[in-house]
């Protein structure tokens, strides 16, 4: 199987995204990461994240975990339900 190759179009939000990401990748002032670097790492950190929001189901209670982890791209969502003791 060979490489397989994207192009991504960069519209002006989606360069400001990568660029504010580099920041954070960065290792120092000076460094300017690839943005192939910037890509695998903002991939990590979804996957990661949304495992984590997972994990913490059992220690933390919903609102907590919506107030710390809720973004525009991964959220947690609930609803409440209604057993019947009776049965």
């Amino acid at each position: 199987m060979g490489t397989e190759r994207t192009t991504l179009r960069l519209s002006d939000e989606r360069k400001r995204l990568l660029d504010q990401a580099a920041g954070i990748v960065a290792a120092g002032d000076g460094d300017d990461p690839p943005r192939s670097d910037v890509i695998d790492a903002a991939l990590t950190h979804l996957v990661q994240s949304a495992r984590n929001v997972e994990d913490a189901r059992e220690e933390y209670n919903p609102r907590t975990i919506q107030d710390i982890a809720n973004t525009d791209v991964l959220g947690l969502y609930y609803r409440t339900s209604i057993e019947s003791r009776w049965r």
